[in-house]
């Protein structure tokens, strides 16, 4: 379990910054939030020691990435499960989120019990995907698939 942490004004600001742009030089991030920058490296060390920031990726540009790999496929898949016990619910997230296509899960009430957002290579993969977590499990009752025509906006930050 990570320890308890308060935050202060400096904090929130390192948080924001760094959801814009996690490549910063520590020097270039000291000086956005008007500290040093030995301050700021201890304060983002903390952070991340807190689990507050869980990772730092690239976000990858689409259209670029589709260029040289091929677009693939994007869907929002709404999962309704037959028993929705603690047990059986775990079960099907740890499932989902075992595969590298599944690429966020979330439970959600009232409707399905999760949605799932899905980018497979083609509709192949998409389709094996389909036959590992939802045909073969037997707790599955209906899914529904919506395929994305366009990304209109991505993003990541939390509000702070």
């Amino acid at each position: 379990m990570k320890e308890e942490i308060t935050l202060d004004a400096i904090d929130l600001q390192l948080l924001a910054v760094l959801q814009q742009d996690a490549s910063l030089r520590n020097q270039a991030l000291a000086e956005r939030v008007h500290t040093s920058p030995p301050t700021c490296l201890r304060r983002v060390k903390r952070l991340h020691e807190a689990g507050l920031i869980e990772r730092q990726i690239a976000v990858l540009q689409p259209e670029r990435v589709a260029a040289v790999v091929g677009h693939g496929i994007t869907a929002l898949v709404e999962v309704t499960l037959d028993r929705q016990d603690a047990q059986s619910m775990d079960a099907f997230e740890s499932l989902a989120c075992a595969e590298a296509t599944v690429q966020q899960c979330y439970r959600v009430s009232p409707g399905p019990d999760f949605v799932l957002v899905v980018h497979s290579s083609d509709m192949p993969a998409y389709q094996q995907l389909c036959q590992r977590l939802f045909t073969a499990n037997a707790n599955v009752r209906n899914v529904k698939s919506f395929f994305s025509l366009k990304r209109a906006k991505f993003g990541a930050t939390l509000p702070l």
